[in-house]
């Protein structure tokens, strides 16, 4: 299942846009924030499919029958490029377990690289359902060694995958090597560099959200 956020047009398009922008991008501040609010609307799509049951409530009134959440999902995000998108997940999943994750790219002089993982903080796993946010889709490299570096902490019934932009190449990747992952994304793009990177995309999510870092 992938779901493309901006197929049919709501403001969600408008924050897409702005985070692609060269002439808004400079602000790193708003560009968080629309991750964040991409994050927001992608947690509430995702709630639409999630276990509810209903509940007496007592009012000033009476009593009213509501639909709650019946489970809390635990977010997960890849630092730190995913720590925006994974804040607007929390906004509307407030109460949430939360596990953080350490993977970048190590580069190689040839220009190759290979995903390293150091540090992981994780809530136990098993039997839950688990909502990775990672802005940019790109090789799916990266989320497919995270998927499995967090079944150390116990098999998920559910994984769900929620990026700003995703490409076609790491989707069909993901799926390939995890077939009941469920993607979320704010736009598809098609086109990969032969660095991994996605075109038109948006470049680094993380410099812009928080400044160029030191090359690995």
């Amino acid at each position: 299942m992938v779901v493309n956020l901006s197929k049919q047009y709501s403001l969600l398009c408008d924050w897409v846009s702005e985070i692609r922008n060269v002439d808004i991008q400079g602000d790193r501040m708003r560009f968080r924030r629309n991750l964040e609010r991409i994050g927001e609307v992608a947690a509430y799509e995702i709630s639409k499919f999630m276990a509810h049951e209903l509940v007496d409530t007592q009012t000033p009134l009476g009593i009213s029958n509501c639909k709650l959440l019946k489970e809390q999902p635990v977010l997960a995000t890849i630092l730190r490029a995913g720590l925006p998108l994974h804040q607007g997940l929390l906004n509307y999943f407030d109460k949430a377990d939360n596990a953080f994750i350490s993977a970048y790219r190590k580069h190689h002089p040839d220009g190759s690289f290979e995903i390293s993982m150091e540090y992981v903080s994780c809530p136990d796993l098993e039997d839950r359902i688990l909502i990775i946010a990672d802005p940019m889709l790109a090789t799916g490299a990266s989320l497919v060694k995270t998927i499995q570096f967090l079944r150390d902490e116990g098999k998920p019934r559910e994984v769900h995958i929620v990026a700003a932009i995703a490409c076609t190449v790491g989707i069909e990747y993901v799926h390939r090597l995890e077939p009941n992952v469920r993607i979320w994304c704010g736009a598809i793009d098609d086109e990969l560099t032969a660095k991994g990177y996605i075109v038109p995309g948006l470049g680094d999510a993380g410099d812009l959200a928080y400044g160029v870092k030191q090359q690995q």
